[in-house]
């Protein structure tokens, strides 16, 4: 840890090292000092998660404009057609960036293997096999880690952004970040930082519900500790369930990835039920559908036959294509008992992306000056109401080269001196047993009552146990030390209660948010924008 306060000052703050906050630190690093601060590992977020891999046309049959249009089709009519096409035209060359640095994409034939997920209408995903994610992270953890300019601060949790409306500073251009407090788990010490320039790329928030793709550093942190400051949120009520996580006792958010369907998977009943086929009668285009109709329709066989999963299958490709193309997926399985070449995979829905988050601009800028919000954390209007499979990763390097670039462009002074933080009136816990229970109590209702297909009674009775928990946890906040586990559920349960208070605020089913109540689609589509009181 930094001894001096002027170690602890630096021109870029960057919070979150998934694929975001690395790519942004690169681009920076050349010109500015910059610290990454990750809650755990470098290792630990959501981006080494990823399977599938990043959309980007290469192929001579693709075009922009047909990525453009799969991207708003899936979006429902929600995406934002300047982020789409920026996000589009931007995205070989992101790829291209990943190629320079040593990405082992999968090839063919000395070309980039083009692989085919839901929802697109071309063969456009860049991948390497079916551990896009882990390659790309592991490549740009190993080129960070030997950058100057780079300090990397693990194990530090984000508390709160220091803003001059907290400190009562005025502002002649409005409110402006000045830097974060943050908790470093290694000598339980809340540290200051200041910098004029405050990047929030701390992914999604997948651990509010119980049944999740996502790993457990996904609680919302820069969703909240933003609105916190005062930051717009937009379309919160858009979480995509990702139709297929393996479902086994022994194993928890275990993603089997879409180019599985893709590749010609097909979703079955259990035999119990029938066996068959059943996507066909949900949508013509069957498995290929997505993700929200999938996870959709899943749902709705479970409920109807009563059944705890359903099944994909892939065993009909030859055994040499399963497993030359899902190699992760076969180990895995196979280490469970289940030989995904001769039989099919369990699998349930389950929370998988934050379609929603903090409202940016092109240049990822919040509404506070010097914050910048990127990655899964960020709205950018790029995936409207429901995520097309594998633009995530691409809108993460797009989007960090654009705040990157922003900053370049518009480097603001260092701010004054920042207060310490201050525990003078607070004491350890004599128990956490409460934390553990509210955290579990909040993810098991958010699941009930706010998950896959909603109500307004379901909304209701989510939005009624949030303010009891709120009350509980703000008062173990104020009074006691501060512990990664308290700010996680503090963070959880205000994004917990942004969710229910936009999907409240939806009086329509579109993509992601499907409620009984209202199954019809207004004829014009509007974001759900929160704005702090």
């Amino acid at each position: 840890m930094p001894e001096s306060s002027a170690a602890r000052d630096f021109d870029v703050l960057i919070v979150g090292s998934g694929l975001a906050g690395l790519t942004a630190a690169l681009h920076l690093a050349p010109t500015y000092r910059v610290a990454i601060l990750t809650k755990r590992s470098m290792a630990d977020g959501s981006s080494g998660w990823a399977q599938g891999g990043i959309a980007a046309v290469f192929s001579k049959d693709d075009s922009f404009e047909s990525h453009v249009d799969d991207t708003l089709v899936a979006g429902a009519g929600l995406s934002d057609i300047d982020a789409t096409r920026y996000v589009v035209e931007h995205a070989p060359e992101a790829v291209d960036w990943l190629r320079e640095l040593g990405v082992p994409f999968t090839q063919e034939e000395g070309h980039l293997h083009l692989t085919r997920e839901g929802g697109h209408s071309a063969r456009r995903i860049v991948h390497a096999t079916d551990a896009t994610g882990a390659a790309v992270q592991r490549t740009l953890i190993e080129v960070v880690r030997r950058t100057p300019n780079i300090t990397l601060l693990e194990n530090h949790m984000l508390v709160d952004l220091i803003t001059s409306t907290k400190l009562g500073a005025g502002s002649t251009n409005g409110p402006t970040c000045l830097g974060l407090y943050a908790l470093d788990e290694t000598t339980d010490e809340v540290i200051t930082y200041r910098a004029p320039h405050t990047i929030l790329a701390t992914g999604g928030a997948g651990k509010v519900y119980l049944y999740t793709t996502n790993p457990d550093t996904s609680t919302g942190d820069g969703i909240a500790a933003a609105w916190r400051a005062g930051c717009r949120v937009t379309n919160m009520e858009f979480i995509q369930f990702h139709p297929t996580c393996l479902y086994h006792p022994h194993v928890k958010s275990f993603l089997i990835t879409e180019a599985v369907r893709g590749e010609g998977g097909r979703l079955l009943l259990p035999q119990s039920a029938g066996g068959t086929r059943f996507m066909p009668q949900h949508d013509p285009r069957a498995e290929l559908a997505p993700r929200d109709v999938v996870a959709r329709a899943i749902d709705f066989e479970m409920k109807k036959h009563g059944v705890d999963c359903v099944y994909l299958d892939i065993s009909h490709q030859p055994p040499e294509f399963v497993k030359e193309h899902f190699p992760n997926i076969y180990a895995r399985c196979l280490e469970l008992g289940i030989d995904i070449t001769r039989e099919p995979i369990p699998v349930v829905p389950a929370a998988h992306y934050t379609c929603g988050g903090v409202h940016t601009d092109l240049a990822g800028r919040t509404d506070l000056k010097g914050l910048q919000a990127i990655g899964e954390c960020a709205y950018t209007g790029l995936h409207g109401a429901n995520r097309l499979a594998s633009n995530s990763l691409v809108e993460c390097m797009v989007f960090a080269r654009a705040a990157a670039k922003d900053i370049q462009e518009h480097s603001l002074p260092m701010p004054p001196v920042l207060p310490p933080w201050d525990e003078s009136r607070v004491t350890d816990a004599d128990e956490t047993v409460v934390i553990s229970h509210n955290w579990d109590e909040l993810r098991r209702f958010m699941w009930d009552y706010v998950g896959i297909v909603r109500t307004n009674k379901r909304l209701e009775r989510a939005s009624h146990r949030i303010a009891l928990l709120q009350e509980e946890i703000q008062e173990f906040y104020a009074n006691f030390h501060v512990t990664r586990d308290l700010l996680e559920l503090r963070n959880l349960v205000t994004v917990a209660e942004l969710i229910v208070r936009s999907a409240q605020a939806r009086h329509e089913s579109r993509g992601g948010h499907f409620i009984k109540d209202y199954p019809q689609l207004e004829d014009v589509a509007h974001p759900t924008i929160l704005v702090p009181a």
